[in-house]
């Protein structure tokens, strides 16, 4: 009696892995890391990368207190971080239909500063 053997499976061809490049590449998006900050600003001022580190988070660090604080912040060239006042409205709930009230708030606004936005 011969016994009957079964057929190898069927190789199935491999996915196709994401490029490597797409994940290495920090530059191809449209966002600067902390960390792509901290180093522009190390080449530009000679400082190390630490004392750099140091300096961009002392001035994200006092740019939050001062919004926090209620205060509005200038940053030449750049723009200008504001607290502006929400009023109470009147909502829907997505799925169900239903109105809600939402409270009144505080937002932060971003106002680009007009030599940036004539540079655009």
């Amino acid at each position: 009696m011969t016994k009957k053997t079964a057929k190898p499976a069927a190789k199935k061809p491999a996915a196709k892995a994401a490029p490597a490049a797409a994940k290495a590449a920090p530059s191809a998006s449209n966002k600067v890391a902390k960390t792509q900050l901290v180093e522009m600003v190390a080449d530009k001022t000679g400082l190390t990368k630490k004392q750099s580190e140091e300096a961009v988070s002392a001035m994200l660090d006092a740019v939050v207190s001062s919004i926090k604080g209620g205060q509005s912040v200038g940053l030449p060239g750049l723009g200008t971080l504001s607290v502006k006042d929400t009023a109470a409205r009147t909502g829907v709930r997505p799925g169900t239909s239903e109105k809600i009230q939402i409270p009144a708030g505080k937002k932060v606004a971003f106002k680009v500063a007009s030599t940036l936005k004539g540079n655009l």
